[in-house]
């Protein structure tokens, strides 16, 4: 006999394909197991203003997020599927992040409009992250928030709203829109946010997701653990000009870190590499290492 295992999802397409990749992973391993979808909508899907235009910095993540989390707990789906980016550090009470996927792309990039010469006069960008990133790299370049999902965001690009657009690769890559990308930015010229191109699966604290080894990463789970440490050693939320990115081979790990304030009066970027199994303590060190002002711990 079959079992029923509901994912829960939003409803934009990334998403759903995000979890439908989850999904056929399961499924795959799994044939004994039989997947339900369940899509709702979220308060960040409602409410499509820019992040650097929302009075709550340090709560944003939690806007797409919530709705699935309060299914969670009233077992209205058993598992949620999330881009892990997106997700608060602190869990729920009762919730836990069950899983973590086989990272994407985390690099970041620079997508043009379809027609032959730009009209807008501004790159649309929403992430305090990417936006002083880019502006140290390109200072004459004007810079303005962008709202929407990828798709509408793309569509205001071709529109001419804008003269480009920087966008995470792993969500053009899942969409199949790879070939819209004009540029990729090294993780070095613009640190991904943390945790930037891997799925999370949130589900209920003490239950067995034992299916979930099906896309469990050892290696997404060590470098998350390296990049949240930093993030959150910083206080930094969703709006919160900060980058992090790890690599490792299981056995040492690389951590990049980046952070700034939004004018730009303060601008860090760092490295340190160790042990894997250290991953969170090299977070924490490598954050206390730029608060100080120094670019290199």
């Amino acid at each position: 006999m079959k079992r029923t295992v509901r994912f829960g999802s939003r409803k934009s397409r990334l998403a759903l394909i995000q979890t439908q990749i989850v999904i056929d992973a399961v499924t795959k391993a799994y044939p004994d197991i039989c997947a339900e979808l369940v899509t709702m909508e979220t308060s960040g899907d409602k409410d499509m203003r820019p992040f650097s235009d929302s009075a709550q910095a340090f709560g944003i993540k939690g806007l797409f997020t919530k709705e699935l989390e309060e299914a969670l707990r009233n077992g209205d789906i058993d598992v949620a599927v999330h881009s892990f980016k997106d997700m608060p550090s602190k869990q729920c009470d009762g919730l836990a992040v069950v899983a973590l996927s086989r990272r994407e792309d985390p690099r970041d990039v620079l997508v043009l409009p379809k027609c032959a010469e730009p009209r807008g006069n501004a790159a649309g960008c929403s992430s305090a992250r990417r936006r002083v990133q880019f502006r140290k790299m390109f200072p004459d370049i004007n810079v303005e928030p962008v709202r929407g999902n990828l798709e509408t965001r793309l569509k205001k690009l071709d529109d001419g709203l804008y003269s480009s657009l920087i966008l995470a690769a792993a969500g053009l890559k899942r969409l199949n829109l790879e070939g819209r990308i004009s540029k990729y930015f090294t993780v070095d010229e613009m640190t991904p946010s943390p945790g930037q191109g891997i799925l999370a699966c949130q589900g209920r604290a003490g239950e067995a997701y034992e299916y979930l080894d099906a896309i469990r990463d050892k290696d997404s789970k060590l470098c998350a653990a390296a990049e949240r440490s930093f993030s959150d050693a910083l206080g930094a939320g969703c709006a919160s000009p900060v980058g992090a990115y790890a690599e490792t081979d299981g056995k040492r790990l690389l951590l990049r870190g980046f952070y700034a304030s939004e004018d730009g009066a303060a601008y860090r970027k760092g490295r340190i590499s160790g042990d894997a199994e250290e991953a969170s303590e090299m977070g924490k060190k490598l954050a206390a290492s730029l608060l100080e002002g120094r670019n290199d711990a």
